[in-house]
């Protein structure tokens, strides 16, 4: 059933998972309230293990489910009630519920009973549901432009100069998410213009011009975490019920999130690669660099969404005295070798280009 989407004629694939969001939106809609509330109590408990990946998950589907308001319960029976996927066969095939459960959903989606295929139905689309709309923050509208040749829109549309509100409203600051006190009302936190143009201000690292907007160099890369963290959910999600892709709320965070990500993930790595050439030049100028120079170039990957490193030598190991000449020519050298590397996409081998011919520049001159 919803891991197996028919195609219907003149329709599309998203056309498809669409239609199929609808059918399991009004499923859900269509259950008495005391089921309503059953399936979210799962939800909550399969979400999170599913997002841990965990290797053992029990779960109970509702005692009776409904088609539609008009139409009589159907009865689940109690030996199918109590579900447990995971078994030690599977954890030591590192099988976790990634798979375990989206295979034991696909069975009972099979099942000759009607109430316990329709029970399945229901716990994945809660499961997903809660994924998307309850695990996740959700952060102001904001629209994203892409560079030139670019998919993935990074660039945030707004002014970074732009006056601050005297008072933070929550479409200009994200209202810090919690267990507060009943009555109290969220937390409302400022920002600086630079993060205010971002989807989730409270994760943003650097300004435009990559300067850290944050204390330390450790918080930014918690701010990726975060940010990354934010999009395995919404993922996993998609993984467990791809209709999801059609619901607004997962299309809103995805499309917020994947830019902030990469625009702050590729500032990140611009950021450490300056701190890198800042380290070359001062054990140059200390002549600290006569017994060779190898380099692990940071850069940001736009399809795994994670920093990577390109690895590289400059100058051989052995006594051979530094000259920046040394740095220039690798620079060049490894700019022809990413032209030309296709495991790279477009975006990220002219990202990765860019701060090699910024190792480069640095070195133009022997006195930097």
């Amino acid at each position: 059933m919803a891991d197996k989407l028919h195609m219907k004629n003149g329709g599309t694939p998203i056309d498809q998972l669409r239609e199929e969001y609808v059918r399991q939106s009004a499923l859900f809609d269509a259950q008495p309230p005391i089921v309503q509330r059953f399936l979210e109590s799962q939800a909550r408990q399969i979400s999170q293990g599913y997002v841990e990946r965990i290797h053992t998950l029990r779960f109970n589907l509702p005692d009776r489910v409904v088609l539609s308001e008009k139409t009589e319960p159907l009865a689940v029976e109690p030996a199918f009630r109590e579900q447990r996927v995971g078994t030690l066969r599977d954890r030591i095939g590192n099988r976790d519920v990634h798979e375990t459960l989206r295979q034991r959903l696909t069975q009972l989606d099979q099942s000759s009973q009607k109430g316990v295929a329709i029970s399945a139905e229901l716990v994945r689309y809660a499961a997903a549901t809660h994924m998307v709309h309850n695990m996740l923050p959700s952060g102001k509208s904001i629209t994203y432009v892409a560079a030139d040749d670019e998919d993935i829109p990074s660039i945030p549309v707004g002014d970074e100069a732009e006056p601050e509100s005297a008072i933070t409203a929550t479409t200009d600051a994200i209202a810090e998410e919690g267990n507060g006190e009943v009555g109290r009302g969220s937390l409302q936190v400022p920002y600086v213009p630079a993060a205010r143009r971002f989807y989730l201000p409270q994760w943003v690292a650097f300004d435009s011009q990559d300067k850290l907007i944050v204390n330390s160099i450790s918080e930014a890369e918690a701010h990726i975490a975060s940010m990354q963290r934010f999009l395995t959910i919404l993922f996993a999600a998609r993984s467990l019920a791809p209709y999801m892709v059609a619901d607004r709320e997962f299309e809103k965070k995805r499309y917020g999130m994947l830019g902030q990500l990469v625009n702050q993930g590729r500032a990140l790595a611009r950021f450490q690669t300056r701190e890198i050439i800042r380290t070359i030049q001062e054990r140059a100028k200390a002549q600290s660099l006569n017994r060779g120079l190898s380099l692990s170039l940071p850069y940001f990957d736009d399809q795994d969404l994670r920093i990577e490193s390109h690895n590289f030598v400059i100058i051989p190991a052995g006594r051979i005295m530094f000259v920046p000449a040394f740095v220039v020519r690798a620079a060049l050298e490894e700019q022809a070798k990413v032209a030309q590397d296709t495991r790279f996409s477009h975006a990220t081998r002219t990202h990765l280009m860019a701060e090699l011919q910024m190792l480069g520049d640095a070195f133009e001159s022997n006195g930097f």
